[in-house]
């Protein structure tokens, strides 16, 4: 098979081991800058346009689309299946779940468990938006945040008015969570390849420094896991509600089961390879080469 990897960096770790799995497997593998392609957009040859040459022949792409730059970067990805390509992942499903707000509600019609959670836009509804979920402490979230960016726990009343306040006087958009204090700083990370987990870490928030985010970014460690039957079945069924075929699932474990706080498009690789040991990368390579390609001629999760 010929697989694009499309990537901004090809010194990313993730890259780096998808181009090596690929090629250990007999693949031909191309890195490809997603902000350096271009694209001739006409329904009788649509193309795709990189340093002057027109990008053909290739089987798959693998989509590693930063969190900024999600609306070009899908674009492209639109423009690979318009042109027959098969993706890891759809360029529609990969926006769905960068939409943190729209995610919530598509995982909330599932059935699939979240923490009480709530968004207004006016700052007037403050205290109602503090008592849908359950008073302080709470979490307060940008829903453009990625990696643990822009998310931060108001432990008393007046902090939590404080940060909303600041955020939409920014006009930023912000999600409301209830805080679940018995994760206890901890939260599993759960990656699915097709239909299953192939691999699962527990992330921990960095001890003695205050901090509750347990990114592995912003100091967080994370070590292997053994998930529970309704932890894999919910991190499966979250990718599906999303749509995705490769996804990063990140769940906590709560006194009511587990609750989805993420569905991430682009998981990276390095922090649960080195946890687990589990070649991850080799099973996104592998389900390529099982896969139909068949290009989904309407997206199949309504929303």
């Amino acid at each position: 098979m010929k697989i694009a990897i499309l990537s901004h960096k090809a010194s990313l770790y993730s890259t780096r081991r998808l181009k090596e799995a690929g090629e250990q497997r007999g693949h031909t593998m191309h890195v490809i800058d997603y902000l350096r392609c271009y694209m001739d957009i006409t329904s009788r040859r649509p193309k795709v346009m990189y340093s002057g040459k027109e990008l053909t022949g290739y089987d798959a792409v693998i989509p590693r689309i930063g969190a900024s730059k999600t609306f070009y970067g899908s674009a492209v990805v639109r423009q690979f299946e318009v042109m027959g390509v098969y993706s890891a992942n759809d360029s529609q499903a990969i926006t769905r779940s960068r939409d943190k707000l729209r995610c919530l509600q598509l995982l909330a019609r599932e059935g699939i468990g979240l923490p009480v959670t709530g968004f207004a836009h006016s700052t007037k509804d403050i205290d109602g938006l503090i008592d849908t979920v359950g008073g302080p402490p709470l979490v307060v979230k940008l829903i453009e945040g990625t990696q643990g960016v822009g998310v931060i726990l108001a432990e008393t009343r007046k902090a939590a008015e404080a940060v909303i306040e600041a955020f939409r006087g920014l006009k930023a958009n912000i999600l409301v969570q209830e805080y679940i204090g018995e994760a206890g700083g901890c939260d599993i990370r759960c990656l699915v390849v097709g239909s299953k987990v192939v691999a699962a870490m527990e992330r921990r928030a960095a001890r003695g420094s205050g901090e509750f985010r347990s990114n592995l970014h912003r100091g967080g460690t994370a070590h292997k896991i053994r998930i529970t039957p309704d932890e894999r079945a919910t991190a499966v069924k979250a990718a599906r509600a999303m749509g995705l075929r490769v996804a990063g699932v990140d769940i906590l474990r709560s006194n009511h089961g587990p609750l989805v706080m993420e569905v991430n498009s682009s998981p990276g690789l390095e922090g649960v390879e080195n946890a687990t040991s589990v070649d991850v990368a080799s099973r996104i390579i592998e389900f390529l080469e099982q896969s139909p390609r068949r290009i989904p001629k309407r997206d199949r999760v309504k929303g």
